[in-house]
């Protein structure tokens, strides 16, 4: 098996469960050490058995992503141990209750800011100065096509990506000088729990699994990846350039 990633150090958050879990999974299959950041123990402890019976190493940080301070804290943390952060996967989000806007509650609208916008922004602010000093520092949001192609009920979701998009896009225009790389990855439909719990009557075995889709997020964290400030759209299989007005 190549390593690519040997000796890498790569933070995946929302890595509890689903596409966070595979990808996190992923980077350590291609050598990286996975700071696996997530709410759930639960999920985190069995991610670290399947990393060890992989052969592979991760260090468990259970954290809150509303928890600002506690973001910060980990970017210490990673300073006073490595120095540097090679890999940021920005996997975590919620996706709410579907419902019309107006029925929205403020406390839903402020949680899934915080969580799939606020939170990214954190992690640039803490993480930048250690994915600069990293020789190839590699970031990967993880979007949604809701962030542009949206739908009655998925507002306050769609907001939430397309902010995201925006932020993972002007983050890649201002580290450009850099060996910073910064790109946004639209999984599309995935067999996840989350996706069966809005799409009850969808046949899952229609869709790609969660591994599938990690091993693309792998591709886009690799030294030799020079693309930035592009999506990469799993189901066209390709990256898109985002047009900038004339």
């Amino acid at each position: 098996m190549t390593t690519p990633l040997e000796g890498r150090i790569a933070l995946v958050t929302g890595a509890s469960r689903g596409i966070g879990f595979a990808a996190a999974r992923a980077l350590a299959k291609a050598g990286a050490h996975v700071i696996a950041v997530a709410r759930t123990t639960g999920g985190l402890e069995e991610l670290d058995d399947a990393i060890q019976a992989d052969g592979g190493s991760a260090t468990l940080v259970p954290l809150d992503l509303k928890d600002l301070d506690g973001i910060a804290r980990l970017a210490l943390a990673l300073h006073e141990r490595y120095g540097r952060l090679d890999v940021m996967v920005g996997n975590a989000g919620l996706l709410g209750s579907l419902s019309p806007l107006p029925h929205v509650e403020p406390k839903v609208w402020d949680e899934m800011l915080a969580v799939n916008l606020t939170a990214n922004w954190q992690l640039i602010r803490t993480m930048d100065p250690l994915l600069r000093a990293a020789p190839a520092g590699r970031v990967v949001f993880v979007t949604s096509g809701a962030a542009s192609n949206t739908h009655a009920y998925w507002g306050v979701y769609s907001a939430c990506k397309a902010a995201l998009d925006a932020l993972g896009r002007t983050y890649a225009a201002e580290t450009a000088s850099t060996h910073v790389k910064v790109n946004l990855f639209a999984p599309g439909p995935t067999r996840t729990k989350m996706r069966a719990a809005v799409m009850p009557g969808e046949d899952p075995m229609t869709l790609p699994t969660a591994d599938e889709v990690a091993a693309k997020i792998v591709d886009l964290c690799l030294p030799d990846m020079q693309a930035s400030g592009q999506l990469y759209d799993f189901r066209a299989g390709k990256l898109l350039s985002f047009q900038k007005p004339a």
